[in-house]
C-alpha cells in the first residue's frame, strides 16, 4: 500500500498508485464512473495496434447513474463533446484515460499541487503535447458515469474547478486548443451567451437592443442545433427543451470563469514584476 495523506486530490493519489505499477499501462478510472468488463482488454489491444501512441481517453456513455435531469443533462453534455471532438487529442482526460508507463514516468507524473479534482489531467495533457507525445480519444472507450449534479455542484465545478483553473492555464502557457469544450462553437456561444446580460440596462428601455439580445440567444441555440438533435435522439424533445436554459446558463459561467481566470493571471503577473529586483 502507497501512503497518501488524507484529501490530498486525485493528482497525488494518481501518482502514488504509478509509483507501485509494475504493468506497461496505468489505466485511470474516476471513483464515480463504472467501467464495461472488457475495459481494460480493449485498453491492451488499443494500445498494441498503435504503438506510437502514449495515452488514450475515452468519454462517458450514454447511460448516466444518477436519474435527475440535471444529471442526465450534463452527463450527455460531456458524451457528445467528446464524440464530436478530434481523435488526435491535445489533452487527457483521468476519468477513463490510460498511458503507457514509461511516457508518464518522462513528464513526471500529474501536477500533485492540484489538491482538489480540478484540471490536473488537462495540464497533464499539455505536458505529454509539449513532449511531442501522441495522445488519442478513443471514443468507443465509454465509461457510466454516477455523479448527482446540482446547481451548486454545477456552480462549483464549472468556475472554481474547471473553467478559472482552465483559463489560467491557457494564459500561462499562451496557448489555447481548438477543441473539446474549447472550440470554436463553444467560444463563440460563450462570447453570445453574455450579450443579453450586457445589454440588460439598455434593452428593457429600447426595442433595438432588445431585439439584439433575443438574437444573440437564438444565435447560440443556432450554433448548438447538433447537440439539441442529439439530446432529441436520446431523451425526447420536452427534455432537449429543458435543456436550452441550462446551456446558456453553463455558457454564462465559461464567461464568468474566464473573465475572474484573465483578472488573477493579471494580478499574478503584478505581483511577480513588484517582486522581482529592480534593474539597476
Amino acid at each position: 500500500m502507497v501512503d497518501v495523506p488524507f484529501a490530498s486530490g486525485p493528482a497525488r493519489a494518481r501518482n502514488a498508485g504509478a509509483t507501485v505499477a509494475v504493468q506497461d499501462i496505468l489505466l485511470f478510472v474516476d471513483a464515480d464512473v463504472v467501467i464495461p468488463p472488457d475495459t481494460v482488454q480493449r485498453v491492451k489491444e488499443e494500445f498494441a495496434r498503435n504503438p506510437e501512441v502514449a495515452a488514450i481517453f475515452g468519454s462517458y456513455d450514454t447511460s448516466p447513474g444518477d436519474p435527475d435531469f440535471l444529471s442526465q443533462y450534463r452527463n450527455l453534455m460531456h458524451h457528445f463533446v467528446h464524440q464530436r471532438s478530434q481523435e488526435r487529442a491535445g489533452t487527457f482526460w483521468g476519468g477513463l484515460g490510460a498511458i503507457r508507463t514509461s511516457a508518464f514516468r518522462s513528464v513526471g507524473g500529474f501536477d500533485a499541487s492540484y489538491r482538489v479534482p480540478c484540471i490536473e489531467d488537462i495540464e497533464f495533457g499539455t505536458r505529454l503535447r509539449d513532449a511531442e507525445l501522441e495522445i488519442r480519444l478513443v471514443k468507443t472507450l465509454q465509461g457510466r458515469h454516477m455523479k448527482c449534479w446540482t446547481p451548486l455542484k454545477m456552480l462549483k465545478t464549472d468556475l472554481w474547478q474547471r473553467g478559472i483553473p482552465w483559463m489560467r492555464l491557457i494564459l500561462a502557457r499562451r496557448r489555447v486548443q481548438s477543441d473539446l469544450n474549447t472550440c470554436w462553437v463553444a467560444r463563440l456561444s460563450t462570447i453570445l451567451a453574455w450579450v443579453p446580460v450586457v445589454l440588460l440596462p439598455f434593452g428593457v428601455r429600447s426595442a433595438v437592443w432588445g431585439g439584439v439580445a433575443l438574437t444573440a440567444v437564438a444565435s447560440v441555440v443556432v450554433l448548438n442545433l447538433a447537440f439539441y438533435r442529439f439530446l432529441a435522439q436520446h431523451r425526447g424533445l420536452v427534455f432537449t427543451v429543458q435543456s436550452i436554459p441550462w446551456h446558456l446558463i453553463y455558457y454564462l459561467e465559461c464567461g464568468l470563469a474566464g473573465f475572474i481566470g484573465l483578472l488573477l493571471h493579471f494580478r499574478d503577473q503584478f505581483l511577480i514584476t513588484i517582486k522581482s529586483p529592480h534593474e539597476p
